[in-house]
């Protein structure tokens, strides 16, 4: 005798059964494979052309603007001491920066205070200062708000 669950074949359900049950079975699919929803809004796409590096180089340039002389009461960025501030796919800041003059007494501190300041920011990996001395600065580098501040008009 053959065995019986080889010969054996389910009953076929009457059309409108099999129509339910692939529903029932596609809607238990959508189901599973749908995340919980949380009632979240969707999140925001950026414009087009946006480049999350431009914000970065803001927040750079700001955390740069914390940084003084101390002899001078005017940040480095409106002193002109800045030359480059350069920024890499990977995020890695590289900064030509000068002082006022080859025998600041800052000289040893100033370039690592702007590397702390910059390594601050959020999304910036490295952070790669260079003390350059050509061109040498002069007061003609400076921008007019410093000028003002420093009644140079």
């Amino acid at each position: 005798m053959p065995d019986e669950a080889l010969t054996q074949r389910p009953m076929a359900p009457n059309p409108a059964e099999a129509e339910a049950q692939l529903k029932a079975d596609a809607a238990a699919d959508a189901t599973a494979a749908a995340p919980e929803s949380k009632d979240f809004a969707p999140m925001p796409q950026p414009p087009e052309g946006y480049d999350p590096r431009e914000e970065i180089m803001d927040r750079v340039v700001a955390a740069i603007k914390t940084c003084y002389d101390p002899e001078i009461p005017v940040d480095i960025w409106e002193l002109g001491l800045i030359y480059r501030v350069d920024m890499d796919g990977q995020r890695n800041v590289e900064i030509d920066m000068t002082l006022t003059s080859p025998m600041c007494p800052v000289a040893g501190e100033l370039p690592e205070q702007v590397r702390q300041a910059v390594l601050g920011v959020e999304d910036v990996n490295e952070v790669k200062i260079e003390l350059v001395w050509e061109p040498p600065w002069h007061q003609g580098m400076m921008s007019e708000e410093a000028r003002l501040q420093l009644d140079m008009f």
